[in-house]
């Protein structure tokens, strides 16, 4: 099988920069393409606002070190990277709007390689699907360059499994799981990805496979989050700690419960229930227990600002409250579909003025503040969505010196702080 070190990634964002850089660090030739040229830009001039590392290496310094050996660049000219390449990985996702995954992008960016695809060519699909989309509704549009996949080029199916902040060891370390439209593919596939991949590769019987196991990861990330959100209600009228609790439950070797939030947020795990339901509802199954936990976790930052807006001392019209931290996840840039934005379109819809702290966010909102002073300043309480590294949580006095009213709340959605130390410091404190 014939060298295949000559890579395009399309998609440049979450997966898809550290997957390129991935296998740019281990000799490959790799070509990034994304339609956004001002990502394109920052990326040939070594800037990134990704959170990743490798053995102790931020991801910006492995940028630079793969530009500068010419090991990585990125286009947002297709043409060039087909012509250059043999091997295609599309980590190009599928929004969801309103309950409803949006196609375009997906097949765009399968349009755009039908246009180039030549003879031996490699086409892997990374992206989380609705299962069968690789077969029906990809495959075809590839097809349309006039080759048949499996006999003049090969199309592969491998799930992303990463964790963001953890992409450059998991892409290494994580089991991967691989199909093909047949064998030959499937092996095409296997040998591409061992490149990077230190772990087992599993090659399944098909992409159908493969695909619904993907959705059925996240699905269920989804569903063990609803349920110890469901939980806190109850542990909150009982008058105890959720995650006391949780921590006491999962002593036993068999239990393994998650954490609760203030919701679920990121590309993959809210989306994951609508990746599935649409092939459920053309086969007739019911997903009651996806929905019922899907409903949960979207309703759970209304639930958060319902804390807070109990616990003001101001007529909502009159009120500031301060967010500290709007990232999806702890320790991530990444804000999008995060619970945060949920929390402070619940709190406007009352007329609450709300400002937001979180230095690792580089995206542009009008309530976005660039110091923790100017969102602390004259707020009536504080919501605590997402731990950040540039947030210091201990420094409660130096926040009560900003903020005002004789009693400001907090609301702790992520277990940072003990009760009795921040009522101490002269605050009200809630927790999940």
């Amino acid at each position: 099988m014939e060298n295949r070190n000559q890579i395009a990634v399309f998609g440049l964002g979450f997966v898809g920069l550290p997957l390129a850089l991935s296998f740019a660090m281990r000799g490959a030739k790799v070509v990034g393409v994304d339609i956004d040229t001002r990502l394109i830009k920052e990326l040939n001039q070594g800037i990134t606002h990704h959170l990743e590392a490798y053995q102790g290496e931020s991801i910006q310094e492995i940028l630079k070190t793969q530009l500068a050996f010419g090991r990585f660049e990125a286009t947002a000219d297709p043409t060039a990277a087909m012509e250059k390449c043999n091997s295609f990985i599309v980590t190009v996702g599928i929004p969801v709007v309103d309950g409803n995954g949006y196609m375009g992008h997906l097949e765009s960016v399968s349009k755009t390689i039908a246009k180039g695809l030549k003879k031996g060519d490699l086409v892997v699909i990374r992206s989380t699907v609705v299962p069968g989309t690789v077969r029906s509704f990809i495959q075809p549009i590839l097809e349309e360059s006039g080759l048949k996949a499996g006999e003049d080029f090969f199309l592969g199916y491998a799930s992303e499994r990463i964790a963001e902040g953890k992409a450059f060891d998991e892409f290494e370390n994580m089991p991967t799981l691989v199909s093909g439209v047949n064998e030959a593919s499937a092996k095409a596939t296997e040998k591409l990805l061992k490149i990077v991949t230190k772990a087992e590769i599993v090659i399944a019987s098909s992409i159908e496979v493969v695909e619904t196991s993907k959705v059925l990861e996240n699905l269920s990330r989804d569903i063990n989050i609803a349920m110890v959100n469901e939980f806190a209600k109850f542990t909150k009228k009982m008058g105890i700690d959720i995650f006391e609790v949780i921590k006491v439950a999962n002593t036993h070797k068999r239990v393994n419960l998650l954490y609760p939030g203030p919701g679920v947020g990121g590309y993959c795990i809210p989306n994951a229930f609508y990746y599935l339901k649409p092939r459920a509802d053309e086969l007739g199954v019911g997903l009651e227990l996806s929905a019922a936990a899907r409903a949960i976790n979207k309703g759970t930052p209304n639930r958060v600002a319902e804390m807070a807006v109990k616990n003001l001392q101001v007529a909502p019209k009159d009120a500031k409250i301060c967010i500290l931290g709007m990232a999806m996840k702890d320790y991530s840039s990444d804000d999008r579909m995060s619970p945060a934005l949920d929390v402070i379109e619940a709190l406007q819809s009352q007329d609450i003025e709300v400002a937001v702290y979180d230095p690792a966010i580089p995206a542009q909102h009008p309530y976005l503040a660039d110091r923790l002073e100017d969102a602390l300043q004259n707020a009536h309480g504080i919501i605590v969505l997402a731990k950040q590294d540039g947030i210091d949580f201990d420094k409660l006095e130096y926040f009560r010196g900003f903020m005002s009213g004789d009693k400001p709340f907090i609301i702790d959605t992520r277990n940072i702080y003990c009760k009795e130390l921040v009522e101490g410091k002269g605050f009200v404190f809630e927790g999940l």
